[in-house]
């Protein structure tokens, strides 16, 4: 008898002190008085929100999560940080500031505002980061990974402010404000096993996070998992959307000065299908301005967000386009690419827009205009707009 109860005291030890970073079963749930007061019933470490097996459909095969698998711990408190405005200096900004839900994750602000000013460029939308083949991130790709990116705003002088730098705070000053905070003692302990913070802990949770936004239930999701590819017409389609599909995916014919003589738009040279990802070889699409009022050309900015959820359902807008946040409306991109200028100074454009040396010329006409928005329009889900465990956590 007194070595069946040891053993189930040791059993109970064993699951109760699980050290890695995998959600494991629990006897007796565990109490977490501080998450519990800061958070009530938005946050409960007994029963985690799935965010590392969701349902991804099988034609998804590209997947930049390897090195940092997501999670159920680990998402959560990167859920937590993501939308902490304790992460700023002053305490007003978190990354939830610039990368709304409301909005697709992206911003409805042309510069978004941060301690000190505004952002030099327009922040980009964060919907289903996890499934693109580029793994280097901001607009001009300075960062070589999701997870390096994360803490970048953060040690941003105008940003978030622990620049370390024009009087400022430094990370390590944020280590140990957060390390005062109960609630932080709680959630590191329950992801890692120990109230430790560092900078790699909190950039591998955030990016858990963040690759765990995915967008995955619109329209085209629905006609693709029906249609043995992409060439054929996608039966919940209409003739138009099916039209816009085959122009955004069928290759422009061009003529010897640039103007397209036949076939489709190409867009999905660049912004392949089904992810909508961009391709790591593409350079930038011939918009080198700046946002208003800073100066200069800028050529550096190759990367771009999946096309899922650029805009909502309804054609509502997710914010503004584009680097530079200058562009409003659906029209005025495909009606860019339509007509491409080579700026002078630009030496970077990519070469699948200047064919024979030539800005393209696609000669669009209304009907292919309105067609390609009806399909980009299919792209667009509604899950990611309003599902709780995406949600602000803070009461």
């Amino acid at each position: 008898m007194k070595q069946t109860i040891a053993f189930l005291i040791i059993a109970f030890l064993v699951l109760s002190c699980n050290n890695n970073n995998e959600d494991v079963y629990t006897a007796v749930p565990e109490t977490y008085p501080a998450v519990q007061v800061e958070f009530g019933n938005s946050l409960d470490l007994n029963n985690l929100a799935n965010y590392a097996s969701q349902t991804v459909p099988a034609y998804i095969t590209k997947d930049n999560s390897a090195l940092n698998p997501i999670s159920n711990k680990g998402a959560t408190l990167g859920r937590v940080l993501f939308y902490d405005k304790k992460m700023s200096v002053n305490n007003t900004i978190s990354c939830s500031s610039c990368h709304k839900q409301a909005v697709a994750f992206g911003d409805d602000n042309i510069a978004s505002t941060g301690v000190n000013g505004t952002t030099g460029r327009h922040s980009m939308r964060l919907i289903n980061t996890r499934f693109s083949t580029e793994s280097k991130f901001f607009w001009d790709e300075r960062a070589s990974s999701l997870e390096i990116q994360t803490t970048m705003p953060i040690r941003d002088h105008g940003e978030m402010g622990f620049s370390g730098s024009n009087g400022d705070l430094t990370f390590n000053d944020l280590i140990t404000k957060l390390s005062a905070i109960n609630y932080y003692k709680e959630l590191f302990k329950f992801v890692y096993g120990s109230e430790e913070i560092t900078e790699t802990k909190i950039q591998f949770v955030l990016a858990q996070f963040i690759r765990s936004i995915q967008s995955f239930d619109s329209k085209y999701d629905v006609g693709k998992a029906s249609a043995p590819n992409d060439g054929v017409n996608f039966n919940n389609f209409t003739t138009q959307e099916n039209q816009g599909k085959n122009l955004f995916l069928t290759p422009p014919t061009f003529n010897a000065s640039g103007v397209r003589t036949a076939g489709g738009l190409g867009c999905a040279g660049c912004h392949r299908a089904p992810e909508f990802d961009i391709d790591p070889n593409s350079r930038n699409n011939g918009i080198i301005g700046r946002i208003a009022g800073v100066g200069g050309i800028d050529i550096t900015n190759t990367r771009a967000p999946s096309l899922r959820d650029l805009v909502k359902i309804d054609g509502t807008s997710n914010g503004q386009m584009m680097h530079t946040g200058g562009i409003t409306t659906l029209q005025t991109v495909i009606g860019h690419y339509g007509t491409i200028n080579i700026a002078p100074g630009n030496n970077n454009l990519d070469p699948r827009l200047m064919p024979g040396g030539f800005g393209q010329q696609l000669n669009l006409t209304a009907t292919e205009v309105n067609a390609v928005i009806a399909f980009l329009r299919t792209l667009s889900g509604t899950d990611v707009y309003t599902n709780t465990k995406w949600a602000n956590p803070f009461n």
